[in-house]
């Protein structure tokens, strides 16, 4: 059984005793999260479509951690004007890991 969430603008594969980093959550270490944007369910042979979200859905997580990703660089620069910038970014991230998914 898996399902396809929606969190952070992104979308998701996930199943049960699956670990990932997700955007930023507002849970605090240790505590449960559902997740109620389910975007799709299959268990086996059946699959559910939500329009746009499937009813009654939802993916129940522990929060384990909360940490910053790999840093990004971006570098401007326009030749012959003597312009560089170095710019550095590190997103804050949130590792969950997925209990169960209830229909």
């Amino acid at each position: 059984m898996y399902a396809v969430v929606e969190t952070g603008g992104k979308q998701y594969r996930v199943a049960a005793g699956d670990t990932l980093h997700v955007e930023m959550l507002p849970v605090e270490k240790g505590q449960e999260y559902a997740f109620e944007k389910v975007l799709l369910v299959a268990d086996g042979d059946k699959l559910s479509v939500g329009r746009p979200t499937v009813a009654g859905a939802k993916v129940v997580a522990d929060v384990l951690d909360h940490v910053r990703g790999e840093k990004v660089i971006a570098f401007k620069m326009r030749r012959r004007e003597g312009y560089h910038r170095t710019i550095g970014h590190r997103q804050e991230l949130t590792v969950v890991k997925i209990k169960n998914i209830v229909v």
